[in-house]
């Protein structure tokens, strides 16, 4: 059993696919017009035939009010990996982003939480060296 997919509920998928390439940096694996919404995904592009991130519709009534207490409670939706916490923090303030928590070191690991623009907290991480 493998993970393929994993996703993230977006409120707008043009706003998201800006974010999520341009800014993170991440690279487009599919883009299928599906009516009002397309079925939307991207992956890493240092590993374009891993874990794809579908950029979901949060149409679902259920999703909103989850997105929204998950936010105030300051509870990121997924966490992704870097290199370094603190260079990747400095370069997407350099862009913009806006981050709910700085860089800190948790023991083993060091994470921030970035705001998606589009009604997410995401944390980004690295393991601290033994």
């Amino acid at each position: 059993m493998r993970i393929t997919l994993t996703s993230v509920l977006v409120d707008d998928q043009a706003k998201a696919l800006a974010f999520y390439t341009d800014v993170l940096g991440f690279s487009v694996k599919h883009n299928i017009p599906m009516g009002e919404h397309a079925w939307l995904t991207v992956v890493s592009p240092q590993d374009a035939d891993g874990v794809e991130l579908v950029l979901e519709p949060d149409s679902h009534p259920a999703a909103q009010p989850f997105k929204a207490a998950l936010v105030e409670d300051g509870i990121p939706f997924t966490s992704f990996s870097v290199d370094d916490v603190e260079a990747e923090h400095d370069r997407l303030v350099g862009l913009g982003v806006r981050f709910t928590q700085p860089p800190t070191s948790m023991g083993p690991v060091t994470t921030a939480v970035l705001d998606d623009t589009c009604g997410n907290l995401i944390q980004i991480m690295a393991m601290n060296p033994a």
